[in-house]
This record gives C-alpha cells, structure tokens and sequence, in this order.
C-alpha cells in the first residue's frame, strides 16, 4: 500500500518492523523479530521471508522490501533484554527486569488457558473471534490464516483462522435495529439489551423462529478468506420479533466456528477441545448455542483477562522463573473443563438449520451469482458519485 500510495516514503524506510517488536525494542533498546507476527503477518516461513520472484508478482518494486524485512527471528518467551533506565522512567518498574519478545494478543492466550496441546481449538471471542491451536504436523486447511512453526507454542505448528464478526454482529443489531421499548426494559432491570435478548430467546426451541442468517457482516475471513461478502438473514415474516433476530445471529456465528472446526478436521487435524476466552464467554445463552451447534463440550478460560495472563505466563519463562512456556501454562494458566455440555435433543435439531447454513454459505460464498459483489460495486460507485 505504501508503495503504492507513496513511492517516496516507500524508498526513504528503513526497515520495517512489527509493532509489538517496536515497542519491545524500546523497552529494552535491542530489536528482535518475534516469530509470531514474522509468520502469520510477514509470511515468513521456515525462517524466511517471501522470495524476491514472489514480491515482484505483486509488484516489480516489491523485491527491495526483503532488506528491510529481514531480522533474526526470536522465539516466543524468550528474552529480549532487560528495562532500560528510560523505560524504567516510563513504566514505573525496576530497571534491568526481564522483557518478554513481542507476541499477538489472540496466539499469547492458549498458555492461560491450559490450551496448548495439539488439538486443542481456542475461540478468542470478542468484536471478532480468532481460532488458534497447536498441531504436531504441517497441513493445508482452506481459509486458514497461516500456519507458522513456532508460532503458538515452540516445537509445535501454529493453525490461525478467525471470523471477522462476531461480537460487532451482536452490537450492530442492537445499536441499529432494536426498538426502543426493548432498551428501555433493559435499563428497569438493570441489564444490559445483549442480556435482554439473549434471555428472552433462551427458552425457544431450536429453528422455532424460522429464520438462518449468514454472518458476514464484516465479510468472511474463514473459510471463505472474502471480505468483499455481506450478511444475510433468511426466513422473516411479520410475526418476527427482535429476540428471535438476534438468537439468529448468535446461531450464525456458532455455524461458522462449526465450519472451521470441520475444515481442520478435513485436513487432517482432530479437534480433541474446544476452549473459549474472551469477552463473549460471560454470555451462558451463546455459550450453550455452541456447545448445541458443534456437539462437542465447551471449556472456558479462569480468567477474565487471557492475553494479559499469557503475556505473563511468557514473561515469566523469559525472566528464568520457569524452564518454557508449557511448564509455566501448567503452573499459572487456568481453565474450567466442559463448562457447558451439549444437549443431544437441541444438538439434533441445530443439524437441520446448520444443513440450511452450508446451503446458503456455499451460494451466496461460493456459487457464480455474486449478488453481494455486485451490491458493493454499486455501492461503491453511488458514494463516488
């Protein structure tokens, strides 16, 4: 983009550098190039960035960034170097203490969860959910967003996919199309609307509210890797009510983390676990939706606070209290196992709407018709005008 956009600054850069190592350099003034962000946002693999033929392909003038790229890869707990007295000023804490290299706040919450054995799927659900786990071999997964050796936990390969909408989904709903006495039922009980809605669609049976809706409001990262597509909600009538809307949505979602599950297990990678982190888990209703949704049972971080705990956990191996990051997961992570169970009756009946799902997923995601390209487009080119 900036070489695109300004060939000048392009030209007059350094190097470029990640800002998690940026800020771990000014820490401790000596650069280092985490292996996580060098892999699944830098594209190096095997210790190497893209080749020069590669960069060309995108671009003639492309080639020259490898030699600002290029850096001795660091892995992840390992020690960068000590606070420097100015950094010390900064943050308050001794000069000379360890400083951790640099990590991704989605991949560092694994070890707070207990989660780094092969197999074991972490959502880090949030605005977003990102889909992270460990794997003893190299495989191709469709819609996978890289696969880095090292990249979650040393001596291990590295699996991210993601849904770019999750939590955004929820609040775009009740920010844009929830009525006012729904807000204001809220606010008497002293709840939040997400809350409101999620209890008040507790209790319906699965596929009661007639509707499946694709959730793509953001686009779609996994498996379609498509940010060019849109939502979609199918089956409303006149008798349809905001709650059943919005169990709807938290169905989607649910569908779409079943996806992923189903593209690893395709390529050859079981999914022995699924642990769930982030801001979303303190919600039971969507919690049992995908327990229901993937038949499988649901374990749940102990902490409210997960990046923060892994950022710890690899802090800690990288001042020397612990010998690598797996011993320090078993002494400082926390999970609680299989906190929600699907229930069988529920599980079967979501196998109807999830069939209707793939349907919708495969022709408005995979089929020629491009509807949703074609609205952007026009969209696109009635804000131009």
């Amino acid at each position: 983009q900036v070489l695109e956009e300004d060939r000048e600054v392009h030209r007059a850069t350094e190097r470029w550098i990640e800002a998690a190592d940026w800020i771990v350099w000014q820490l401790c003034g000596h650069e280092t190039r985490n292996v996580c962000t060098a892999g699944y946002k830098g594209m190096v693999q095997d210790g190497t960035s893209p080749s020069a033929d590669y960069l060309a392909q995108l671009h003639p003038d492309f080639p020259e960034v490898l030699a600002k790229l290029d850096r001795p890869l660091s892995a992840l707990g390992a020690r960068a170097g000590s606070l420097t007295a100015r950094a010390a000023a900064w943050t308050g804490l001794p000069e000379g203490i360890a400083v951790a290299v640099g990590n991704v706040d989605a991949h560092v919450t694994p070890p707070a969860a207990q989660a780094i054995d092969p197999g074991q799927l972490v959502l880090i659900m949030g605005t977003s959910t990102c889909h992270v786990m460990n794997g003893e071999t190299v495989a191709e997964v469709p819609g996978m967003c890289g696969v880095v050796e090292g990249g979650i936990t040393s001596g291990m390969w590295g699996y991210e996919a993601g849904q770019s909408g999750v939590g955004d989904i929820f609040a775009w709903f009740v920010d844009n199309a929830l009525p006012a006495e729904y807000h204001e039922q809220a606010r008497a009980r002293g709840i939040s609307a997400h809350t409101l809605l999620s209890e008040l669609g507790a209790d319906q049976p699965v596929g009661a509210h007639g509707l499946v809706a694709l959730d793509w409001w953001n686009g779609n990262r996994s498996l379609l890797v498509d940010h060019e597509l849109s939502g979609l909600l199918v089956g409303m009538t006149l008798a349809t009510r905001p709650p059943e809307v919005y169990r709807a949505l938290l169905e989607a979602t649910a569908f779409g983390t079943r996806m992923i599950v189903e593209a690893f297990e395709d390529a050859g990678l079981p999914v022995t676990e699924l642990v769930a982190a982030g801001g979303l888990i303190t919600n039971p209703v969507l919690m049992q939706i995908y327990a229901d949704v993937t038949r499988r049972p649901l374990s749940l971080i102990g902490s409210t606070q997960g990046p923060a705990l892994g950022s710890a956990i690899h802090a800690a191996v990288a001042a020397g209290c612990y010998p690598d990051v797996p011993a320090a997961s078993r002494a400082m992570g926390t999970v609680q196992r299989d906190v929600y169970r699907p229930d069988p009756a529920r599980a079967d009946a979501y196998q109807a709407l999830y069939a209707e799902y793939r349907l919708l997923h495969d022709a408005f995601g995979r089929a020629a018709n491009g509807a949703m390209h074609r609205l952007r487009a026009l969209r696109r080119a009635a804000v131009a005008r």
